[in-house]
């Protein structure tokens, strides 16, 4: 049974005569009569009888007329769907992100990607940046966006660097001074993190390229945490500068500048399946993810 024949037997049923159906169809007769005749070779039946003026359906006709028009209604609604799906207007995108990413800004990216793509249901998974990996390569997720890492069997998407600042207290002896130095940090009560974190081996490798072992105040496993700690006056501590950005605004707690800082900072990039490739969604969710420094800038 294809497509073809029931495009035939619907057209004939409903214009009652292989002729007329024909010209609806932009098809010779005998083309038409052809496809008749092979569907009902294939399904046993006979599906016309003549009648004065053309032909008109047998009971088996009837009762197999519902389920022709279905189907060939469930393919042009396949046609459309796949067509929405190649111009990102409708279907379903699943993103997978970082904690950090996923908190600060994957918000941003979302808000405009539904404004663009109203239709488009969106769904997060969140994971540390080794989880969103195997969520991409297992292909529960269409884009992951981590912090840099390196996969024979993905793509990677520079998206934006992230640098860490120091944030202190308002009331923190540090907050009237200029800058600082990485010994004066070193000395106070720093919040830092726990091995869980991504950011524990960036934090730690920091201090030790200075040489000096940081006085830990307090431990934790998560960003906002210790950001809470700090507008507590219970520690300093490096953070992602995406991360406090909206409290340094609001004076909350104060960025302090360090004098011998290098600068700590950290890539972050888009990545999916190599073998899988985009879909137009997940293609016009990432051309928006690409403009992330751009759109951070109009926050």
């Amino acid at each position: 049974m294809q497509l073809a024949q029931l495009e035939a037997f619907v057209e004939t049923a409903r214009r009652g005569s292989v002729t007329r159906a024909a010209e609806s169809l932009y098809l010779t007769q005998p083309t038409v009569t052809g496809r008749l005749r092979a569907l009902e070779v294939d399904l046993g039946e006979q599906l016309f009888s003549r009648v004065k003026y053309g032909v008109a359906l047998t009971d088996a006709g009837k009762t197999l007329l519902p389920y022709a028009r279905r189907a060939l209604r469930a393919v042009s609604e396949g046609k459309v769907a796949l067509q929405n799906l190649r111009e990102a207007t409708a279907g379903n995108l699943i993103v997978g992100a970082g904690p950090l990413i996923s908190t600060y800004l994957l918000p941003i990216m979302i808000e405009r990607f539904g404004a663009e793509h109203p239709k488009v249901r969106v769904a997060v998974r969140t994971g540390h940046s080794e989880e969103v990996l195997a969520m991409v390569l297992n292909e529960e997720v269409q884009v992951g966006l981590v912090r840099r890492l390196v996969h024979p069997e993905i793509e990677a998407v520079r998206l934006y660097d992230d640098e860490l600042v120091l944030v202190v207290h308002p009331d923190h002896p540090f907050a009237a001074l200029r800058d600082v130095t990485i010994r004066d940090v070193a000395r106070e009560g720093v919040v830092l993190f726990d091995r869980t974190t991504s950011y524990y081996e960036q934090v730690n490798d920091f201090f030790a390229r200075a040489g000096v072992v940081p006085r830990a105040r307090l431990e934790l496993d998560n960003v906002e945490a210790a950001k809470k700690m700090v507008e507590r006056g219970l520690g300093i501590s490096l953070l992602p500068h995406v991360a406090v950005g909206r409290e340094v605004a609001l004076g909350t707690i104060k960025a302090v500048p360090i004098a011998d800082n290098p600068h700590v900072k950290r890539e972050n990039i888009a990545i999916y399946r190599r073998a899988s490739g985009l879909g137009g969604i997940a293609h016009a969710f990432l051309s928006i993810a690409k403009d992330l420094p751009q759109l951070l800038s109009e926050e």
